[in-house]
């Protein structure tokens, strides 16, 4: 249980990153500043604050659930990430860096028109919306298994909100300056638990727990389908060709077309400094990954294979927070859970800050047509962050009844307009016969498609593949039927995309 010593570390850290954040912010007198810092950020700092950034409580908490419940397999999709994020730093950041591009949907803007910019933006603060709102949903379930324990009555809600307010401030005052180097910060911190964390599992399981946890199945890194028929490839997320193909894609879109990444990769002094902290970055999600699946089969061991039920949890997410509460010494628990909120407060500021910056850049200047005094620009940046910052906590208490593991749940969000998105601009740099109309009805298309897909087609070894579009509760209940793999959706969002604007960009002369 948490003793006085663990609230006292998790109060200090709280004022302590609202306190630092704004000091190391410094004075914004542009929204340049503000949204770009100057774009003059060490390209070690912005990896690091990319990798904080992607990583959130979904890797701290959500891995490890991952491999409680399953295997290791799921490391075999930083192979797809890294290949992803070098096929970014060739064919994208330059052309970013040669139009001394604000936001990553400028170069819509550029190609085709405000139309695709406003279209491509507008999905984008959706999504990040939805995708984020998980995260910081995920951050409350540790904090919420601590007030459980104390016998507080405190609400996810309640949690939410003191978690957001504390981020807001920092992110609100010191721009991206503020949230880059916080991240450098927060990333040292999170992983540092987790290795105190795996030290301590260490010298509590058997010495024999690895070949233990290999009799379990629960070890396994790869695992080619090679015995699986090609349709049951599309419905296993970590099937070996699924986790490379599908994870390059989805590296390709998250990294490449994301304005929460892009606007990080934007803030270096160049575009090698760009593309160095990109695929630097791909070493380091690997590692962490590798870490935080260890630290699941680990707890799988210490627990000795119980179900998260048969533990009194409702779900595996559960079980590294209720570990680190029960299992480590006074102050090393505060420890941990901080560095579970840095997860999360990382995420969340970044995406403050992108959101900010894309809905003004992209679509309030766009559609008022200039752009006011500095002064002016810089009190619009901040009402936004703040508005956004409302909108997250109301969001991230709507995915309090799932019951998937929150990493999973996370990625696939984004995986329904990723596709769309990255087939845009893939449009953008290689189809030159398409014009504007041609990439907004191939994206809406895309979407479109993707929403039937994900929520209507399954698959059973018996029947095949099925048609039955209906909620996902009334579906799984039936004996065999698999829904596409996630790492598929980027993949299958693109080829549509990038299929149906070529076809319709075949009507222009060359």
């Amino acid at each position: 249980m948490l003793t006085g010593i663990d609230y006292i570390i998790l109060a200090a850290y709280l004022v302590g990153v609202a306190a630092f954040g704004v000091l190391i912010g410094g004075r914004q007198r542009s929204t340049t500043d503000y949204f770009l810092g100057g774009r003059n950020l060490p390209w070690w700092a912005v990896c690091f604050s990319v990798v904080a950034t992607e990583t959130s409580t979904l890797t701290v908490i959500g891995v490890p659930a991952v491999a409680y419940g399953g295997s290791m397999t799921f490391l075999q999709i930083t192979a797809g990430y890294l290949v992803g994020r070098i096929l970014v730093a060739i064919y994208f950041l330059p052309r970013y860096y040669q139009g001394k591009l604000t936001t990553a949907y400028a170069f819509l803007g550029a190609r085709y028109g405000d139309g695709m910019r406003l279209t491509a933006s507008a999905t984008f603060l959706v999504t990040r919306l939805l995708a984020d709102g998980v995260r910081l949903f995920a951050t409350a379930i540790p904090l919420k298994v601590i007030a459980d324990g104390a016998g507080l009555s405190v609400s996810y809600l309640q949690i939410i909100a003191v978690l957001g307010l504390v981020t807001v401030i920092y992110t609100l005052i010191g721009g991206i300056k503020a949230v880059v180097w916080m991240d450098v910060v927060q990333m040292i911190l999170y992983i540092g638990g987790g290795l105190v964390a795996m030290v301590f599992l260490l010298e509590a399981v058997p010495g024999d727990w690895w070949r233990t946890a290999a009799a379990g199945g629960k070890t396994q890194i790869l695992y080619t389908g090679a015995r699986e028929s090609l349709a049951s490839w599309f419905t296993q997320p970590y099937v070996l060709a699924t986790a490379v193909v599908g994870g390059a894609i989805f590296s390709m879109a998250s990294h490449g077309t994301d304005q929460l990444i892009v606007q990080r990769l934007l803030t270096c002094r160049a575009a090698a400094d760009g593309q160095k902290a990109l695929v630097v970055s791909a070493l380091i999600v690997a590692v962490q990954f590798a870490l935080f699946l260890v630290i699941g089969v680990l707890l799988w061991t210490y627990f000795q294979g119980a179900s998260p039920e048969a533990l009194g949890m409702s779900r595996a997410d559960e079980v590294f927070p209720r570990y680190i509460i029960d299992g480590l010494p006074p102050g090393l628990s505060g420890l941990l859970l901080a560095g579970i909120i840095a997860a999360a407060m990382s995420t969340l500021s970044s995406s403050l800050n992108s959101l900010a910056s894309s809905s003004m850049l992209d679509i309030y200047q766009r559609l008022r047509k200039k752009s006011g005094s500095a002064p002016q620009s810089l009190r619009t940046a901040r009402l936004l962050t703040l508005f956004w910052g409302l909108l997250f906590v109301a969001f991230a208490s709507l995915f309090e009844n799932t019951q998937n593991p929150v990493v999973e749940l996370g990625l696939a969000i984004a995986s329904f307009t990723y596709g769309g998105l990255l087939g845009a601009f893939l449009l953008g740099l290689f189809a030159k016969r398409t014009v504007q109309a041609d990439a907004v009805i191939a994206f809406t298309l895309s979407i479109v498609c993707m929403v039937v897909i994900i929520f209507g087609v399954w698959y059973s070894p018996s029947d095949g593949w099925l048609f039955y579009f209906a909620p996902g509760n009334e579906i799984t209940s039936a004996r065999g039927l698999r829904a596409v793999g996630w790492p598929w959706y980027t993949v299958i969002g693109s080829t549509i995309t990038v299929g149906a604007g070529s076809l319709l960009g075949l009507r222009h002369k060359a």
